[in-house]
């Protein structure tokens, strides 16, 4: 029994040292802070309007510049529905329609991309 405990050890502490992690190569996360919605904004279910952040500073190696927008309620962001998404986060906005949901002031925008940001909350009525 000592003898297989000790090969299977030995086998594992070779196998680990064979096969190495990949280097880890820093990356510049890119977080643009959302300026609209705001606090106090007011939106219409059906209605459109432009999500803006600002992007006047972007990092030159950015690794991902495709940005999702993401609609959070009460803190639970709907990753099924998304906004809008394949545009790119470097622009600073991106039209969207405001989906069928119920009436609330608890909603955030959620803009995606190299990290997330979460905007103020505001209010969705119907």
């Amino acid at each position: 029994m000592n003898s297989f405990i000790t090969t299977f050890f030995l086998t594992l502490f070779i196998v680990f040292n064979v096969v190495a992690p990949a280097p880890l190569v820093a990356r510049d996360v890119y977080s643009p802070p959302v300026k609209y919605p705001g606090k106090g904004t007011t939106w219409k279910v059906g209605s459109r309007h432009n999500v803006t952040w600002d992007a006047t500073n972007p990092p030159a190696s950015t690794t991902n510049t495709e940005g999702v927008i993401f609609l959070s309620t009460n803190g639970r962001l709907d990753v099924v529905h998304p906004l809008a998404s394949g545009f790119d986060i470097t622009s600073g906005r991106q039209e969207i329609k405001v989906p069928q949901v119920a009436p609330g002031s608890q909603y955030q925008i959620v803009l995606m991309g190299d990290s997330g940001n979460k905007g103020a909350y505001f209010t969705i009525e119907a």
